[in-house]
């Protein structure tokens, strides 16, 4: 024993049970644990049983051990939880043996102490908890086991831990596991306000047709910054143009301004197109409003989407807007669509999504196809000098590969990196259950506010299902309305004006629905990180919390993701909502590419194929994505969807419902046998939900 003791840096002691736990402490490790008792004599106290610890054994020792222990050691602790009187008998004993001048009473982490380990703790490293303080790794002991009964994943353990050694208050931070809204912890970051130096251009310089210079210098004199650079690079000189820039800083101008005048001169009408039906609309009526006195505005979505809203498709309109798949319809049944000047594609980015991107990517190689046709067997009789297309996006991670990727002709490249208003993101953890009454709260605190501007604010919440929508709408004391492509045309506009006029507190949609809709929300809540089952990208993610905030309204916007620990919305998602939670808050835009499965490539080819009969190829070729056209072609005959490079009649029916061949021969074998068409229906959607 005296050979373990010959050099002890310090002596630890601590109450515990009417006893004393003892630590011997060498060069920062514990070589030697003990428990020790008092006994009262004629001269004090003084040590009476020493056990020490071997395993899960105790062996008793020579009192006097203890005693020769203390008197090698460099320095006496005793921990401050140690009673009043305990660390009065422990000073008087030591002083028996005149060692009370090393001996000092220090601050130590009570859970060590219980097991025996001395950990000094100071106020730069004690972390309370429950009224008391505790060292930083007993700390990350206790959060580890909280997050593991919750289920959390090492994403949100790692923010947990890196917000427990910031504010030191273990039960600060195990209340945001429950929904608790202490901004100072829920805060992830602040995205700031950012601008970029560009010289206004003024209206009146711009060299626009008469009456459309006196539509646009009524209502602003001069533009604004990404507007102005896109003047700049050519865009009323016709050059086409990639346009990347923040929600609400004035990208759809850039269109109206190069194809409402074009429209207006007689030099080809314009087309308009965006990914949503409810987009469309109002795109549709805004255009109305602003130019229905200079030019015709028709609609193209399909007759059957929009009910109730009295509008005709009328192919002879100066402005056509319309949904990726209106426009492609029309082409797909050869419906003359006229002389087209300019074409605005707004969401391009969308193009990297799944089937839905495939078919823009088809789309854009049809439509150059049309256009370019139209030119050549009517000439340039109308003054046209060709079709001027400019494409829209708020989120490209690769703008610069995207550009290069449109058309035969060189695309200009309009970057504006500029954000109106800045945005707080928060992260607070919670179950399911509990995610209505947090929404509530977060929306009730937000309509209370009123910003410099005047205005309440008004929360955007988005989630995964129509259903949800609902339910959340209706959990949410203030006046809130579910937002999604299930509602008729008529309720979503009365919607979108209740909530334009500042009447509602919240819209709850769908964020496959309203990540186009423009509005002017001040707060952003994700009730769910996924559209659908599918978790979002980045790309979506930036797009969707980019509505929270607007400079004529807002001071500044500010984006919640109630984050379920562990939660998924299918079992074929792999990843829990809080790793993609972290994944989204840290992750870099995804690169726009185009990738294409065997299934979609077949679909395209035969819908070239029936806009463009032997140039087929060329129109997959100019498609960003690589299409294996040889095999999609072998495909098609074997189908029988053509017939050489002409569409057989079941091929044109396929292409014009925008059927995949798996869902078209479905339904073929189910007419075949008689099968109810409900049943029919019922399984193409399984077919759909497991691709």
């Amino acid at each position: 024993m005296s050979q373990q003791v010959s050099r002890v840096d310090t002596l630890f002691c601590h109450e515990r049970d009417g006893q004393y736990s003892i630590a011997v402490i060498r060069d920062g490790e514990r070589v030697l644990q003990a428990v020790l008792t008092l006994n009262e004599t004629a001269a004090g106290p003084r040590p009476g049983k020493f056990r020490v610890k071997e395993g899960s054994n105790e062996r008793p020792r020579q009192p006097d051990t203890f005693v020769e222990i203390a008197r090698r050691a460099d320095r006496i602790r005793v921990s401050e939880q140690t009673s009043r009187e305990g660390r009065s008998r422990l000073r008087e004993m030591f002083a028996g043996y005149q060692l009370d001048g090393n001996v000092k009473t220090v601050r130590t982490c009570r859970l060590c102490a219980q097991q025996g380990r001395y950990s000094p703790i100071t106020s730069e490293t004690a972390i309370e908890r429950s009224e008391e303080y505790i060292c930083s790794d007993c700390a990350r002991r206790e959060l580890e086991r909280e997050a593991g009964y919750r289920g959390l994943t090492a994403a949100a353990r790692k923010r947990l831990e890196e917000l427990l050694f910031e504010v030191q208050d273990f039960d600060r931070i195990v209340a945001l596991l429950s929904g608790n809204l202490d901004g100072d912890l829920t805060k992830f970051d602040e995205m700031s306000a950012t601008t970029e130096v560009v010289d206004p251009v003024q209206v009146s310089d711009l060299d626009l047709h008469p009456a459309v210079a006196d539509r646009f210098t009524d209502r602003f004199d001069s533009l604004l910054p990404v507007q102005s650079l896109a003047v700049e690079k050519g865009l009323i000189e016709g050059r086409d143009q990639l346009v990347v820039s923040a929600t609400a800083t004035g990208k759809t101008l850039i269109g109206e301004l190069a194809g409402i005048d074009r429209a207006v001169r007689g030099e080809g009408k314009m087309l308009f197109l965006v990914p949503l039906v409810a987009l469309a609309n109002q795109k549709h009526e805004d255009f109305e409003e602003d130019y229905g006195d200079l030019v015709d505005v028709t609609i193209r979505v399909g007759a059957s989407r929009i009910r109730g809203s009295g509008a005709r498709f009328d192919r002879e309109a100066d402005v056509i807007v319309g949904t990726y798949e209106g426009i492609d319809h029309a082409l797909r049944t050869g419906k003359d669509l006229g002389e087209i000047g300019t074409v605005v594609i707004d969401e391009v980015h969308g193009i990297a999504n799944g089937e839905r991107g495939n078919r823009l990517d088809g789309l854009i190689s049809r439509l150059r196809y049309y256009c370019e046709q139209r030119t050549a067997t009517n000439g340039t009789d109308n003054g046209t000098t060709g079709t001027q297309w400019l494409y829209l996006s708020a989120t490209v991670g690769n703008p610069e590969w995207l550009a290069e990727q449109f058309g035969a002709t060189l695309v200009t490249l309009v970057e504006f990196e500029e954000r109106p208003v800045p945005i707080e993101r928060h992260v607070t953890f919670l179950d399911s259950r509990e995610k209505p009454d947090v929404a509530d709260q977060l929306v009730t605190t937000e309509f209370d506010r009123e910003s410099s501007k005047g205005y309440r604010g008004q929360t955007i919440v988005f989630t995964n299902s129509r259903r949800r929508c609902h339910e959340l709408a209706r959990r949410i004391e203030y006046d809130a309305a579910p937002y999604h492509a299930g509602l008729d045309y008529g309720e979503r506009k009365s919607i979108e004006r209740r909530f334009g006029e500042g009447d509602l507190a919240a819209v709850v949609t769908t964020a496959a629905l309203a990540a186009g809709v423009d509005f002017p929300a001040s707060q952003v809540i994700f009730d769910a990180l996924a559209m659908g089952i599918e978790w979002l990208s980045v790309q979506e993610f930036h797009q969707m919390l980019g509505r929270a905030g607007r400079p004529d309204y807002h001071d500044r916007g500010v984006v919640y993701l109630l984050v379920e620990p562990d939660g998924t919305y299918h079992s074929s998602t792999g990843r829990t909502e809080d790793e993609v939670a972290f994944q989204l808050l840290k992750g870099e835009m995804e690169p726009v590419t185009a990738r294409i499965e065997e299934e979609s490539a077949v679909e395209e080819t035969l819908a070239n194929v029936v806009v463009g009969g032997s140039r087929a190829k060329a129109l997959d070729d100019r498609m960003i994505a690589a299409m294996p056209t040889e095999r999609t072609v072998g495909r098609l005959l074997e189908y029988g969807f053509i017939d050489g490079l002409s569409p057989t009649p079941l091929g044109q029916a396929v292409t014009e419902h925008f059927l995949s061949p798996t869902a078209a021969f479905t339904m073929l074998d189910g007419i075949r046998k008689g099968s109810d068409p409900v049943d029919i229906l019922a399984e193409i959607e399984l077919l759909g939900e497991e691709g």
